[in-house]
């Protein structure tokens, strides 16, 4: 009798063994250091959003989060080592509308943005500003039009790369608007805008955190926010489509890993993501970049995703945007 309790219990811890390790794990993870993957250079808006919570979670787990900065063909380079890297929980991917639309810009973007990668949590999301230079003879939007229609392909505006929100955003101002301008595309919107503080370019269509600073600080002017209604953060700047009826654009961060990701781990990132995007100086600090933290749950991320591909992938289609490689 003692030798058949003997085996059944065994058997039992048998049978549990293989989920004490995964609860053991997703209650100490992490161990040790964390990678962020930016896909972006410094000082544009992913990397802002990424430090602000990358600083909390560093706080919250007694572990760095690192910020790695593999800036490249509009996010694929970060995606692909993502994926290169082991799927434990310790690469984590922050990215933006790129993640969406990669697949309809370049020929071959050599993974699947859907089932290669594990929703962790839908950040924020935020408008975009129309700002020129602060020695532009643009005072406002209808400014702007003007000059553009009176030298057409001359006036220049600048992004952040090819696909993303920045240029899909010019794109979408210069087809509603009727007039033809100039894309000048960077690796990063950083270094757009320091071709267009000095005037190099004539405008950027950029994300409120890498911009609404150097507006506030009157180094650059502000023209326009880019959604539907004026945002409470600039409530003097109008929205585009109070001259462009019909234009209403914003961008998002989110959080993904590789979909191998055990299950556990996955939970407890987002776990963790949630309660660092709610800590009320996180939030304060995204507010001040003109971002609204939304915190989502995984499901809604993928959501979010597939709503972001079925809306601009017509559109890229119809306007034959393709980026090179």
């Amino acid at each position: 009798m003692i030798a058949r309790r003997r085996t059944i219990a065994l058997c039992g811890a048998a049978v549990a063994a293989p989920f004490l390790p995964r609860r053991a794990r997703a209650q100490t993870y992490p161990t040790r250091f964390v990678r962020l993957v930016v896909p972006f250079p410094p000082g544009g808006a992913v990397d802002a959003a990424a430090r602000i919570i990358a600083y909390r979670l560093s706080e919250m787990w007694g572990q760095q989060m690192v910020i790695e900065n593999k800036g490249g063909a509009g996010g694929n380079i970060a995606a692909q080592a993502v994926l290169n890297s082991e799927a434990d929980g310790y690469t984590v991917y922050i990215c933006s509308i790129g993640h969406a639309i990669n697949q309809f810009l370049y020929p071959s973007i050599g993974y699947n943005p859907v089932t290669d990668f594990a929703p962790v949590t839908l950040m924020c999301v935020y408008p975009n500003i129309m700002a020129v230079p602060i020695s532009s003879p643009d005072r406002s939007v209808p400014d702007f039009i003007a000059r553009a229609k009176a030298d057409p392909g001359k006036v220049t505006y600048a992004s952040s790369g090819v696909g993303t929100s920045l240029h899909l955003a010019g794109e979408l101002f210069k087809h509603l608007a009727g007039v033809n301008l100039t894309h000048i595309p960077y690796r990063g919107a950083g270094p757009a805008l320091n071709d267009l503080l000095p005037g190099r370019v004539d405008a950027i269509f950029s994300n409120f955190p890498s911009t609404l600073p150097y507006v506030q600080q009157g180094q650059l002017r502000g023209l326009a926010v880019t959604t539907a209604q004026r945002q409470a953060q600039v409530p003097d700047l109008p929205a585009i489509a109070e001259f462009v009826p019909g234009y209403d654009v914003s961008s998002w961060f989110a959080l993904f890993v590789a979909a191998k990701t055990p299950p556990d781990i996955v939970a407890k990132l987002h776990a963790d993501a949630v309660a660092a995007l709610h800590h009320p100086p996180v939030q304060q600090r995204y507010a001040q970049l003109g971002a609204t933290v939304v915190a989502s749950a995984p499901a809604e991320l993928a959501t979010h995703l597939k709503a972001e591909m079925d809306r601009w992938g017509p559109i890229i289609k119809a306007a034959g945007i393709k980026a090179d490689g």
